[in-house]
């Protein structure tokens, strides 16, 4: 009348049974619905699929979005957007993980993050932080460059293998800092700040500081949208390059910063020159200064043995015949001027001897003799 029981073998299921199973009942009771969260985590891949988070304030799920360009209400789906999407739940059978295939999304309104950050970048924008002619210039070729990132990350590597192979002259001052979690703002901050006043602290002057990290969920870079690292920016006297997260994370700190910087290697590489290039550079002013001497030299050789070959011996009596006839001329005017002053001289002297003559004390005895004569 019964059945003979099964054996634990024939009762088993194998993995790929169970999750299929799951998928089954998942998307056989549950379906296709809507479903409101807010967006984190968007990674776009280049097959055109997009895959992120979408949580409240007690869970999270994994989305994916196949073809999201030809999705509608793609747009709507940016890091730390409240959305609503019409997704089917399912699981991802390779990972074993629940996870939700999103058809379309709308916007529900700005998530609480987002919120907050576009809050604050209205504030400081109208206190004139982000204004460009308060941003300090990026000196050209520092000695010295500040990191201040965390000390175990891969972002510190990346900078000092940019730095090392690009300008290893220069000496990075590492200030080791939390980039993430509670109050890791308030150590940035700190740092920030030390680093503006090094001889106070007693830490080397930089030319420019770099703050930074690698990527991440936008809370895990929210850090670097706190108020109190934003303004310690602001207020550091040094010329600082932000260098958070990848190419599509924005934070309050890149505003502020004075350069901005995709990624923390393009931030070592905007921080200094290239040394190969500066040693080519160098080459070829060394070539152009050269070449232009030895023209030179070249060009004045030529005259010279212009005038030694050619002027000089075949025409040097037509060249010095005009400077002698003015000679003889001159000496012909100086013998007639000193002729005609010689005979005026001496008609002067004539004149001045009858004159005395004719009042000697004797001649005028025998004038008046000649008088009483007669």
């Amino acid at each position: 009348m019964f059945s003979k029981p099964k054996t634990p073998e024939e009762k088993a299921l194998s993995v790929t049974q169970l999750l299929r199973r799951m998928k089954n009942l998942l998307e056989v009771q549950i379906g296709e619905t809507w479903v409101e969260g807010e967006v984190s985590n968007l990674r776009k891949q280049g097959s055109g699929h997009w895959y992120f988070s979408l949580k409240d304030e007690g869970a999270q799920i994994s989305c994916a979005m196949f073809g999201a360009r030809t999705k509608q209400g793609s747009a709507a789906l940016v890091d730390g957007a409240k959305v609503r999407v019409f997704a089917e739940a399912s699981v991802y059978e390779a990972r074993g993980q629940l996870q939700i295939i999103v058809k379309k999304a709308e916007l529900a309104g700005a998530g609480d993050l987002q919120a907050r950050f576009e809050a604050l970048k209205r504030k400081l924008h109208a206190e004139g932080l982000f204004d460009s002619d308060r941003k300090k210039a990026i000196p050209g070729y520092p000695r010295t460059i500040g990191l201040i990132t965390s000390g175990t990350g891969a972002a510190l590597q990346d900078m000092l293998n940019v730095l090392t192979r690009r300008a290893p002259w220069v000496q990075p001052v590492l200030f080791p800092v939390r980039v993430q979690g509670r109050g890791a703002e308030l150590e940035i901050a700190e740092a920030i700040r030390k680093m503006g006043e090094p001889e106070r602290f007693g830490y080397p002057r930089c030319d420019v500081i770099i703050v930074g990290r690698g990527g991440g969920s936008i809370e895990d870079l929210w850090n670097f949208n706190e108020e109190v690292v934003a303004r310690a920016i602001a207020a550091c006297p040094i010329p600082i390059i932000s260098a958070v997260g990848h190419e599509i994370d924005f934070t309050i700190a890149d505003f502020v910063a004075d350069l901005r910087a995709p990624t923390p290697s393009a931030a070592a590489e905007l921080a200094v020159a290239d040394g190969a290039e500066l040693l080519a550079r160098l080459g070829q002013l060394r070539r152009r200064i050269n070449r232009a001497m030895q023209e030179r030299v070249s060009r004045y050789q030529t005259v010279m043995d212009s005038f030694r070959r050619g002027v000089l011996q075949r025409g040097g009596e037509r060249l010095l015949r005009e400077p002698m006839m003015r000679v003889d001329s001159a000496r012909v005017q100086l013998a007639r001027a000193t002729r005609a002053s010689l005979e005026s001289q001496a008609i002067r002297v004539n004149e001045a001897r009858m004159r005395h003559k004719a009042c000697h004390p004797t001649r005028v005895i025998e004038r008046r003799l000649e008088r009483l004569a007669d």
